[in-house]
């Protein structure tokens, strides 16, 4: 593999890489490894929108949706 020397970097940069790091509980190297892959590497097509709604769970059923009748109550005027 190939290694990559980055000189003359930013302290407040390196410094929130670090924080960055910690966050996703890895290491600089593996942070800035992910950082260039994210940033190279070809993204994956999205889903489209129906495809995105339609992989969606249920949230309610047919039952829930079904008029209840005889729940109301008389309203003094």
């Amino acid at each position: 593999m190939a290694q990559l020397i980055v000189r003359k970097l930013d302290p407040d940069l390196v410094a929130r890489l670090r924080v960055r790091a910690a966050s996703h509980n890895c290491s600089m190297e593996a942070e800035h490894r992910e950082i260039l892959r994210a940033a190279l590497v070809p993204d994956q097509p999205k889903p489209s929108l129906f495809a995105w709604l339609a992989a969606m769970p249920a949230a309610v059923t047919d039952n829930d949706l079904v008029v209840q009748r005889g729940l109301a109550r008389d309203v003094m005027l």
